[in-house]
């Protein structure tokens, strides 16, 4: 069982390094790029990093260049299979052709998120993220 131990933390990384990797932060956010370093907090560095919006059937990208992220901040971290990127059936615009829309979807779900969580608190007790005693 402790020969398992290594593998249950950042460590398990090691493998990903010089990998294109997608990455999913807390905020939304989706990054590519080719994972250069990590640390023991899950900090990560990415190099030749784009952000990728996503809106129905079509997808843009801006170029990142050198990203560091907080470890903290990643929700997923996965792989990029070469072979089969580029099979994926969506098709590319420009980024400011498809933001606009981005951004009205994500202003929709934030307003459902702030709906549902009014309620949660009304109805159900729980506290609103983001409010008091939720800082770090």
């Amino acid at each position: 069982m402790d020969s398992l131990i290594p593998f249950t933390t950042s460590g398990s990384l090691v493998d990903c390094v010089d990998r294109k990797m997608l990455v999913v932060l807390r905020d939304g956010r989706k990054l590519q790029g080719v994972l250069r370093s990590y640390d023991q907090f899950a900090n990560l560095v990415l190099e030749d990093t784009v952000e990728r919006i996503y809106f129905r059937d079509l997808f843009a990208e801006t170029w990142r260049g050198l990203f560091l992220i907080r470890g903290e901040n990643v929700v997923l971290l996965g792989e990029v299979d070469l072979d089969q990127e580029d099979d994926v059936p969506l098709r590319q615009v420009a980024w400011n052709e498809l933001e606009p829309y981005y951004q009205q979807e994500l202003a929709a779900k934030r307003i459902r998120e702030e709906t549902k969580a009014q309620v949660l608190f009304e109805q159900k007790g729980f506290c609103k993220e983001g409010g008091e005693g939720d800082g770090y």
